[in-house]
């Protein structure tokens, strides 16, 4: 969940710890035991790490890059329908038969998301901040990840302030939840 680094660092590590998890994933034969708790494992992963971007992340994109509101406005939607999905799959049984399909569009959405963070945004973002400044936005992603949400909310709000103040609740609530029935624990 926390990497160190600056926040490019941090978000780059939490991309490669979600690929490896969609890698195992796609290991496994339709149906298998092991599904679901991978299914959760990258949900967990997802929604704090994007609640961490929503809280931390855009707002900087919005200040530093030149039309950032809009570069930020067009990956909180990305977030958004991701979310969709993801409540889905928590819905879904994984022998159901909208399980996969609907599992496979999560993670084409996600990797497309991924790279363009990455080839788009992160260099964008390196090239008018400071060290510091990054370092800094990288505590903060730590420290949200830490109080964020593990299921997805898709009608919780998802820019400040109003995300800073509900998602630490959502949080605990979501940990309580997760420790009563064991998700999350592989």
């Amino acid at each position: 969940m926390g990497h160190g680094g600056d926040a490019i660092e941090e978000l780059m590590a939490d991309h490669r710890e979600v690929e490896e998890l969609f890698s195992r994933i796609e290991e496994l034969p339709t149906g298998d035991s092991d599904l679901r708790g991978l299914v959760d494992e990258v949900t967990i992963e997802l929604v704090r790490h994007s609640v961490a971007e929503e809280q931390y992340l855009y707002p900087a994109v919005r200040e530093y890059i030149e039309g950032g509101a809009a570069l930020a406005d067009k990956e909180i939607a990305e977030h958004a329908e991701a979310e969709k999905l993801m409540k889905e799959l928590e819905h879904l049984r994984v022998d159901d038969a909208q399980f996969h399909p609907t599992l496979q569009m999560l993670m084409d959405d996600v990797n497309a998301h991924l790279h363009d963070e990455e080839n788009q945004l992160f260099p964008r973002l390196r090239q008018s901040c400071t060290a510091e400044a990054l370092d800094d936005l990288g505590d903060k992603i730590r420290r949200a990840k830490a109080m964020a949400p593990t299921r997805p909310h898709p009608s919780a709000p998802d820019t400040p302030p109003a995300n800073k103040l509900l998602a630490p609740g959502a949080g605990l609530v979501d940990r309580v939840r997760d420790f009563v029935t064991g998700r999350g624990r592989s």
